[in-house]
């Protein structure tokens, strides 16, 4: 039986509207609505005082390094910057065994869906055994952290990473060894692990994510992008985070990542930049005339010290932002998307840098990066509640504290820049309630097992601070 929520407040095309309604299948797709719908034959769930709107979406994570949260952050421990805080994550990603990959892996995806955050786009490169050796299963960890996706009721695309060496001329590194694959067995375990998972769990996507131009010569790049392609799966890559990845590159090929991206062709619709920070001008033209998604992750990209996005020249030039939680210090998308506004004013001391750039208003610019834009980078019929999308999507407590006495008229704006996790009231994906009055059924039981993996990894205090 078809269900027709109603609550209060109804997000469609881009306002909030009194009185709408949506009307779901029992197969979790939106449903054209008109004025002949016999209502006794549909399930009606009132929402009173609650406000419906698409799900968050999570662009770019990876889900283990929520385990280094607070454990990187002195530089007796991490070091002065992101190359030295890779210590950390090399220390965690090691001891981590498939049981507690997958218990991390629920904690991270809990926490998204209090947060809001109905589909994630996982970035995973953790591949082999402590060894380095591969599992006789070569999915086994990715195949964890579906089922901890599946465990926790989140929307997954698992971007599964290829990882082929440290970077140029540099000799393979200790702490990268769980992450190494050749181009030739990740195209092979790829393959196998979409012909095993596609067919039966709705649920699950995928996609493909080279890791970055340092891991991933070019000629394997060209490899892995055209099956990628061949098999119409979104492409995902870590671009220009780093001024001396810039410069391995210039060193490696005479042109930097966006340059070299570009004249190979593997800019496109279907292709994601993650972080983009360090672009030029005319590299920012490259994106849009390709039509490159940015993923931006403000929240990671503050704590590692990586700079700041150019958003408001991006987003002149046209180009779409989405937005990831990338290494999990913070887990809020609003959080995400405010950052891509604030670190503007603080650059530039001015106020409403991104407002009607490109003719949009600045809350339905950060509205878009935080669901629209990253569903389309991940190539699922989410982000917005039309007929023949997925019914993934949020309701909000219209009197909770953080935005009580607001308007159909402002409310758009007041969520984006003043909402508190404390609204969020109900997750649904797919149709199905994963949240239902801000109760998750597994919730103490998933905190409790990442609390012993958590005491496990890091008891010996004395090595990791």
């Amino acid at each position: 039986m078809n269900t027709l929520y109603r609550p209060e407040l109804l997000y469609v095309d881009g306002k909030f509207v009194a009185g709408g309604e949506l009307l779901v299948s029992p197969e979790g797709l939106v449903l054209e609505l008109d004025d002949q719908l016999d209502r006794s034959s549909v399930t009606i769930v009132a929402m009173p005082g609650k406000a419906l709107m698409p799900g968050f979406v999570n662009t770019h994570s990876h889900s283990f390094q929520r385990l280094i949260r607070g454990k990187a952050e002195s530089r007796v421990v991490s070091g002065r910057d992101f190359w030295s805080w890779r210590g950390t994550m090399y220390y965690a990603a090691s001891k981590l065994d498939p049981q507690q990959v997958y218990d991390v892996a629920r904690m991270a995806f809990l926490e998204m869906v209090l947060a809001g955050t109905t589909t994630v786009g996982e970035f995973h490169y953790l591949h082999n055994a402590m060894d380095g050796k591969p599992y006789d299963d070569p999915n086994l960890l990715g195949k964890q952290v579906i089922a901890a996706a599946e465990s926790v009721g989140i929307r997954i695309v698992l971007l599964r990473t290829a990882y082929l060496r440290a970077g140029f001329e540099l000799p393979p590194e200790p702490g990268q060894s769980r992450f190494y694959e050749s181009a030739k067995a990740f195209l092979e375990n790829m393959t196998a692990l979409v012909k095993e998972v596609s067919a039966d769990r709705p649920s699950v996507h995928f996609g493909v994510a080279p890791h970055s131009v340092r891991a991933v010569p070019l000629g394997e790049l060209r490899e892995i992008t055209a099956w990628a392609r061949a098999n119409r799966l979104p492409v995902h890559m870590h671009v220009a985070e780093q001024v001396a990845e810039n410069a391995a590159c210039v060193r490696e090929y005479g042109s930097t990542p966006v340059d070299l991206l570009a004249g190979e062709k593997i800019l496109g619709p279907d292709f994601t930049a993650v972080h983009g920070v360090h672009v030029t001008a005319e590299e920012i033209a490259l994106l849009a005339s390709t039509e490159t998604t940015i993923c931006s992750c403000p929240t990671t990209e503050r704590n590692l010290g990586d700079g700041f996005v150019r958003a408001d020249e991006m987003l002149a030039a046209g180009i779409r932002f989405a937005l990831g939680s990338d290494s999990q210090a913070q887990i809020d998308p609003l959080e995400d998307a405010r950052e891509l506004e604030y670190h503007l004013r603080l650059l530039q001391q001015k106020r409403a840098i991104l407002d009607q750039v490109g003719g949009k208003t600045l809350a339905a610019h950060l509205f878009d990066s935080a669901t629209a834009n990253g569903a389309r980078a991940l190539a699922v019929p989410a982000g917005t509640l039309g007929p023949g999308r997925l019914a993934d999507f949020i309701t909000i407590d219209l009197n909770d504290s953080s935005i009580a006495g607001n308007s159909a008229e402002d409310l758009l704006s007041t969520l984006v820049f003043s909402m508190s996790r404390s609204a969020i009231r109900d997750v649904v994906v797919g149709g199905r309630f994963i949240l239902q009055d801000q109760a998750h059924p597994l919730r103490e039981e998933i905190i409790s097992r990442y609390k012993e993996v958590h005491e496990a990894i890091w008891s010996d205090a004395g090595r990791r601070g």
